[in-house]
C-alpha cells in the first residue's frame, strides 16, 4: 500500500518504479540535454507505467506516447514550437516509442478549435498540468541538472499507486474523461474509475 505511506517514502517509490521503464528513463535523460525551460515528462507515461508495475505487466505495457511539456512564452509562433519539436525528434531518434514534444504556453490558441472550451493561457508548464481531466493524469517529472529528480504532483501520489482515476473537472470536458476513462479500463481493468462530478 504505497498510497498510504509518507510522502518522502512515495516519492522514492515513484523514482524506483519508474526506473523499471528504460524507455521512460531515457526520454527523461535525452529531454534533460535538450535544455527546455520549465520541461516534465508528464501525464500517461508516468502513472501507466505506476499502473504496469502494480499490476504485474511489464513497464511499457499500453503506453500510447511520452508528452514533454515546456514554457516558452517569449515567442508563441507555430514556427518556434515546430522547430523545437524538430530538434527534439533528432534527440528521441531510435527510441522504441514516441515522444511528443508541445509548448504549453500555446495551447490557449488551439484548445477550443479542439475541445470545443475555451482555455486560458497557462502561466507556466504547472499550471496546464493542474488542468488534465483527470487527477491522476496531474503528474510531472524532470531531471535537474545535479541529476535530481524534481516531481510535480499537485493532487499527491496516493491515486495514483492506488489506481484510482478522480475526475478533474475544471477544464477538460467530460467526454474527454470519459473516453480517456473507457480506454484506460479496457487496459487496466483493475482501475477504480469515478464518474465525473
Amino acid at each position: 500500500m504505497i498510497g498510504r505511506l509518507p510522502l518522502d517514502e512515495q516519492l522514492a517509490a515513484l523514482r524506483s518504479v519508474l526506473s523499471r521503464n528504460e524507455v521512460l528513463v531515457e526520454v527523461l535523460n535525452r529531454t534533460a540535454r535538450l535544455g527546455l525551460p520549465g520541461w516534465y515528462l508528464t501525464a500517461g507515461c508516468l502513472f501507466q507505467t505506476v499502473w504496469n508495475v502494480a499490476t504485474d505487466r511489464h513497464p511499457t505495457s499500453g503506453i500510447k506516447d511520452y508528452d514533454v511539456f515546456y514554457f516558452d512564452d517569449h515567442d508563441l509562433s507555430w514556427e518556434a514550437e515546430d522547430a523545437v519539436i524538430k530538434g527534439a525528434d533528432d534527440a528521441f531518434t531510435g527510441l522504441p516509442a514516441e515522444v511528443e514534444v508541445r509548448n504549453e504556453a500555446r495551447v490557449h490558441l488551439w484548445y477550443e478549435q479542439k475541445f470545443g472550451v475555451a482555455c486560458a493561457p497557462y502561466t507556466s508548464t504547472e499550471a496546464a498540468i493542474d488542468s488534465f481531466a483527470a487527477t491522476t493524469c496531474c503528474l510531472g517529472v524532470r531531471l535537474e541538472r545535479d541529476g535530481q529528480w524534481r516531481v510535480y504532483a499537485p493532487h499527491g501520489l496516493a491515486d495514483v499507486f492506488n489506481l484510482v482515476v478522480r475526475p478533474n473537472p475544471v477544464l477538460a470536458p467530460r467526454e474527454v474523461y470519459e473516453t480517456k476513462t473507457a480506454r484506460w479500463r479496457q487496459q487496466w481493468p483493475e482501475l477504480t474509475v469515478l464518474d465525473w462530478p
